[in-house]
């Protein structure tokens, strides 16, 4: 059975419409990333444990805004 993903956006998708932004969906063994201006486009697709790592290091980098 192959169910629709559940994109969920990004909590600094910026104003307006809100949708400058990515999404991901979580799937068994991977995370989807898309970009929500063009969702119809391929996504990307990574393990979730590279994700984590990858979000982690975000997480711990200073702003530079």
């Amino acid at each position: 059975m192959n169910t629709p993903d559940i994109w969920q956006k990004s909590s600094y998708s910026g104003g307006g419409e809100g949708n400058a932004c990515v999404e991901v969906a979580h799937r068994r063994s991977h995370v989807a990333i898309r970009d929500s201006k063009a969702p119809a486009q391929a996504a990307l697709s990574v393990p979730a444990g590279s994700f984590t790592t990858f979000v982690e290091a975000l997480k711990a980098t200073p702003s530079q805004t």
